[in-house]
């Protein structure tokens, strides 16, 4: 339908960009998806610090891996912006571990190239590139066959994998979505140990999304509770008890706290 002589539309001045507090990572202003014509966040605003680990947790279907698949580029937004320590995501190293590691990994490549993939991409050096496996193989303590392909290792092993590629080449931000939920036990203790000692060693902000409140709180610097949709924040909870944390931390009055209030936050959401 052609409506003629219709009145100009006025455009509607973009707000000015809000830089976040000294130390941030990502800022986010004014963050709008929608999904089947209905608002998943709208005008949704946060800032990520730098070197932290923050976990996000909330209710289902609130959006915790959709937040982070925009931010990484993964999903297109509807409007707002989100800028890396003021950078477009295009000037921003990202790294990003899978849910589904089966998938994420490419079964035509050995092991040990899918690792070094992105820095393949990069055009490093083969020098430079048996350099930074050797740093990545001790620094995970690897103990299986990398020259295997990936659908010959197990999942732990080859979610291990998976977070070493997204690591190799060094990330401002590393991405990390529900990394331990097809994992055993004892291989999700295993990987909790690892990814703190590369973030001690490295300071590499982290983001991940976990529907165990328990990691959630033990990994993280800070805990990004949301709301029900249209998503917001409901509470930012930080939590400083020292790293590395072992199972001793379980029992600590600092984590039962902290565990406790996140707990009550998200039911408070999950009941509106």
């Amino acid at each position: 339908m052609r409506v003629l002589n219709a009145p100009p539309v006025a455009d509607v001045p973009t707000p000015a960009f809000v830089p976040g507090p000294p130390g941030t990572a990502i800022t986010i202003r004014g963050l709008t998806k929608y999904f089947a014509g209905w608002p998943l966040y709208q005008d949704f605003n946060l800032d990520i610090p730098k070197h932290k680990i923050v976990s996000v947790f909330g209710p289902n279907g609130c959006g915790k891996s959709t937040l982070i698949n925009m931010i990484a580029g993964l999903i297109p937004i509807d409007g707002g912006q989100i800028l890396f320590d003021g950078k477009s995501l295009a000037d921003t190293k990202i790294g990003y571990v899978f849910q589904n590691y089966r998938e994420a990994m490419f079964p035509w490549m050995r092991t040990i190239d899918n690792i070094a993939y992105p820095l393949v991409i990069e055009g490093r050096s083969k020098p430079e590139l048996d350099r930074r496996m050797e740093e990545l193989v001790a620094s995970f303590d690897v103990k299986f066959d990398l020259n295997r392909y990936p659908y010959e290792l197990s999942g732990g092993q080859q979610q291990t994998a998976s977070i070493m590629r997204a690591l190799a080449p060094n990330p401002e931000v590393l991405f990390l979505d529900e990394p331990f939920s097809a994992l055993d036990f004892e291989m999700t203790l295993f990987i909790r140990e690892k990814l703190q000692e590369v973030f001690m060693q490295t300071g590499t902000t982290m983001m991940l999304v976990s529907h165990d409140l328990e990691e959630a709180v033990y990994l993280a610097d800070e805990v990004l509770l949301l709301t029900k949709r249209p998503t917001s924040v409901a509470e930012i909870l930080r939590y400083g008890d020292p790293r590395p944390r072992t199972v001793a931390t379980l029992t600590e009055p600092s984590f039962i706290h902290a565990k406790k209030r996140s707990l009550e936050i998200f039911q408070r959401e999950v009941r509106r």
